[in-house]
Formats: structure tokens, C-alpha cells, sequence
């Protein structure tokens, strides 16, 4: 293990966290809650300064493989959520640390599962970082830093493949920081273009904001207690058009902007989220339209939910806990299945389910006709035998990690449903669940060490598992 290069990256990730809590140190400016913005500048100072003190680390070398990779990318995500915990304490917003560091983990790895009982009382610098943690995290705090920082030497790839979602990362362009700035740059103008149509619809900028870095990062966070239910319906649209938008796959978007149409509408992988989206849609607007005034009331509510479990968000228009038992099931299922793979959604991605479903076939082929060559594509492209094998051992150490997270939270003596659906809000991404986590619940009712089981879900989740596991191997920590 290279340390030195390890720390320095860590102080740089600081030091960005410094700045970035200076967003929200503005808005309690201009709300005029002074002591909140105390709060969130000496917190902004002192992450500066540690961050600054480390970076000064020089390294005897400049290089970093897959395990620095790893180990930097999941210390980042562990101290940025210790530091942004910060303000919720010493505000006395959250005074509990553990319930405070679950609030952040749940922001910065957009999963959205909250142990506030109500929100729209906080100060508004602390909504604006509550909210803002999901657009940082959204995109990735080291792909954030690979846009800003030429950073020399290493494999720089390693960072992005250590943080970003889906089986593999693929460079957009040859250098791996253009790819970055690529990527925040559609990033943000998604998000510009989401607070535009929100400010449309009569809703305010600051409230624009929130939403927008919500519904961007595939968070969840409200800032009204009811969630959406009490906004109009073309605000629901709104956002249930852009929670589907930032699930697909950003890659995407790039060959669209290069005008390479054909290409971009030949992903299987996008085709299938958005067809498993349309499914949904209609199973669910059939099973509940009884429920409802008219049957477009039914689809917009439909539309919405599915939208925001698919690409793990979060956000509600309704409390589905009271739908019929298939609609709650179809949710249940989306929570699994997830987003795209380069998108800032959770899950286990549709391209996971797509690759286990061609090997799967490619397997059944073989069993009736062992001579047979059947080699499985995706995308007109064979699937090499890494790509199933990493799949095949990210299912096995889910299921683990699942079952494992499982059996710990229920000490806790909650009914199966709310255990079963709160593990998977959180390892997923999700934010709410069913019963005791439903939509219109919260999850402050489980006890610390069962807040902590999640705390851990959440940042394997948003991970991918691996870098969060490395670090329980004594190899990692080896000097070479």
C-alpha cells in the first residue's frame, strides 16, 4: 500500500469538502441564521486545513493501482460523510452523532433514507446541505476531483472504476480527466435544465435547488415533510421525467451530443430500462386506478413511483405502503433491478440483470448441445469472461452482504417487511421502504448498531461492495 499517495488524495478530497460547505454557509448567509453559518464556516475552515496539512504529504512515489484506488475512494466517502455530519450535531439539528452520520452516508450516497420525523422546521442552510450532499455524491467525489485536478502519475482509471456504478467504466475520451469534466459537465447542465422547468412551474429558486439536486443524484431528500403529495401535477412530471433522465446510462448522452443517434438508441441496456420502466407503469396504473379520481391520476402516480424506485431516488407523490400488495411487489422488484450502469442510480443495474440473463441463456444452450459455441453479446460486443466473472461475484458477495445485514437488524424485533424492504432501501440506494420505513415514515425507530449495519449498506451500495470489503483484508494495508 502507497500511503503517502493515499493521504494526499484524502487532503485534496477535503479540502473540497471545505469549499463545497461554503454553498451552504451562503444560503444560511442570505436567510440571515447566523449561527448556522458560524457553524458551517469554522467546519469548512478546519476541513481546509486538515485537508491542506495532508496533501502537503509527499509520496516517494507517484503511482496508484486498484488497491489505492479502493482503499482512497472508500476512506473519502467515509470521512467526507464524518465531516458533513458535522453542522447536523452542532446545531442541534441532529444531536445524535450516529443518527447524524446516518443522515449524511444517506445523502452522500443518495439513498435518501432519513431518521428525521419532520424536516420542513430545519434551517435553511441545513436543508440546502442535506440536499446538496445528494449532488455531490451523485457523480462521485473522486470523479469530482479528477475534473478539477490534474493529478500526476497513478492510473487514474483505477479512482473511477473504484467509484463509479456498473460492472465496467469506459473512458468517454482517451484522457481520464476530460472524461470526468465530460461527465460533471452533463451533470450540471441536467440539473440547470431541471431548475429551469421547476422555476416554470411556479416553484421557488431555493426550493428548485433542493429538488433538483435530489432528483440529480438519485437522492431523495425532501424538504417538505409529505414529500412531493402536495405539489402540483406538473411538478410531479417534472420530476419524474429527470429521475428517469439521470438513470440512464451517461455515456448516453455523450454519443448524443456527438450526433451519433444510431449508436446511442442501439444500447441494450437502455432499451431494457427504459421497456422494464413502461412495464411497470402499466401493471401498476391498472392495479390501483380503482383507488384514484381518473386513470390519469392513477398514471402520473405510477409514473412517479416507479421513476423513483427504479433509479433508486426516493422521492413519493403518494404513500404506496397503501397499495395493493402486486404494485408494492412490481416496487420491490425495482428496487433490485436498479438503473443504469453509469448513471447516478443504485441498485444492481440493469446491464448486471442483462449480462446474467444472456450467460444464462448461453448456459441452457450449452446443456442441451454441449458442442455448441454460444458466446453472449451485449451490444453486438462478446461479453469477455471477466465481465460475467465480476458479475457472477458481485451477486454472491450482495447476496451475502443482504442476508448478512438481514439477520443483524432484526435483533432489533421489527416485522419482516420493514427489515427486509430497509435493507433494501439502503443497500440499494433506495430510501424509503415498506411498513415501518414506508414513505411516509423514517427510519429513526431501529437502535445504533442496527443504524450502523445500514450506515455500512448504504456506502457498499453506492461502492459497488468491493471498496468498502478491501479494507477488512490485512493485504490491503501491506506496504510495498
Amino acid at each position: 500500500m502507497n500511503y503517502a499517495i493515499v493521504f494526499r488524495l484524502l487532503g485534496y478530497v477535503l479540502m473540497i469538502e471545505g469549499a463545497l460547505l461554503l454553498l451552504p454557509a451562503a444560503a444560511s448567509w442570505i436567510y440571515g441564521e447566523w449561527a448556522v453559518l458560524g457553524v458551517f464556516l469554522v467546519t469548512a475552515a478546519v476541513s481546509a486545513a486538515v485537508g491542506y496539512a495532508l496533501r502537503a504529504i509527499k509520496p516517494k512515489s507517484k503511482v496508484f493501482y486498484m488497491r489505492e484506488g479502493f482503499a482512497a475512494t472508500s476512506l473519502s466517502w467515509i470521512i467526507i460523510s464524518i465531516v458533513g455530519a458535522v453542522p447536523f450535531v452542532v446545531t442541534g439539528c441532529i444531536p445524535n452523532p450516529v443518527d447524524a452520520l446516518f443522515e449524511t452516508v444517506s445523502g452522500f450516497t443518495t439513498t435518501g433514507a432519513s431518521i428525521l420525523p419532520g424536516v420542513e422546521d430545519l434551517p435553511k442552510g441545513i436543508l440546502f446541505w442535506r440536499s446538496f450532499t445528494h449532488w455531490i455524491g451523485g457523480m462521485g467525489v473522486l470523479v469530482f476531483l479528477l475534473s478539477l485536478l490534474p493529478l500526476t502519475g497513478g492510473s487514474h482509471v483505477n479512482l473511477m472504476k473504484a467509484e463509479s456504478p456498473g460492472p465496467q467504466v469506459d473512458k468517454l475520451v482517451p484522457k481520464v480527466q476530460s472524461t470526468a469534466k465530460i461527465l460533471y459537465g452533463i451533470y450540471f447542465a441536467l440539473t440547470v435544465l431541471e431548475v429551469v422547468f421547476l422555476l416554470l412551474g411556479g416553484m421557488p429558486l431555493f426550493e428548485s435547488m433542493l429538488t433538483a439536486f435530489g432528483t440529480a443524484g438519485t437522492g431523495g431528500f425532501g424538504f417538505k415533510n409529505d414529500s412531493f403529495t402536495s405539489f402540483s401535477p406538473y411538478i410531479q412530471w417534472v420530476v419524474t421525467i429527470f429521475m428517469i433522465l439521470f438513470g440512464v446510462n451517461f455515456n448516453t448522452y455523450f454519443l448524443l451530443l456527438l450526433r451519433r443517434f444510431r449508436r446511442a438508441a442501439a444500447s441494450e441496456e437502455v432499451r431494457g430500462y427504459f421497456l422494464i420502466i413502461l412495464v411497470a407503469i402499466g401493471i401498476i396504473t391498472l392495479n390501483i386506478h380503482g383507488m384514484y379520481d381518473s386513470l390519469g391520476v392513477a398514471l402520473r402516480h405510477a409514473a412517479f413511483q416507479v421513476g423513483s424506485i427504479i433509479t433508486t431516488t426516493g422521492f413519493s407523490s403518494c404513500d404506496f405502503d397503501l397499495w395493493p400488495t402486486l404494485s408494492k411487489e412490481v416496487l420491490v422488484m425495482l428496487m433490485f433491478v436498479g438503473a443504469c450502469a453509469g448513471s447516478t442510480g443504485g441498485g444492481i443495474k440493469v446491464s448486471r440483470f442483462l449480462i446474467l440473463g444472456k450467460t444464462l441463456g448461453k448456459e441452457l444452450k450449452q446443456a442441451l448441445h454441449p458442442q455448441v459455441v454460444a458466446p453472449a453479446r451485449m451490444d453486438g460486443k462478446l461479453i469477455n469472461h471477466e465481465t460475467i466473472r465480476a458479475t457472477n461475484v458481485f451477486l454472491a458477495a450482495y447476496i451475502f452482504i443482504f442476508a448478512a445485514s438481514l439477520f443483524f437488524i432484526s435483533l432489533d424485533g421489527f416485522d419482516m417487511v420493514t427489515n427486509f424492504t430497509a435493507i433494501a432501501a439502503t443497500l440499494n440506494n433506495i430510501g424509503p421502504g415498506l411498513n415501518q420505513v414506508g414513505p411516509m415514515m423514517n427510519f429513526g425507530g431501529f437502535s445504533n448498531p442496527a443504524k450502523l449495519v445500514m450506515i455500512f449498506d448504504m456506502l457498499a451500495g453506492r461502492l459497488e461492495i468491493f471498496p468498502m470489503l478491501v479494507l477488512f483484508l490485512p493485504d490491503t494495508w501491506r506496504k510495498f
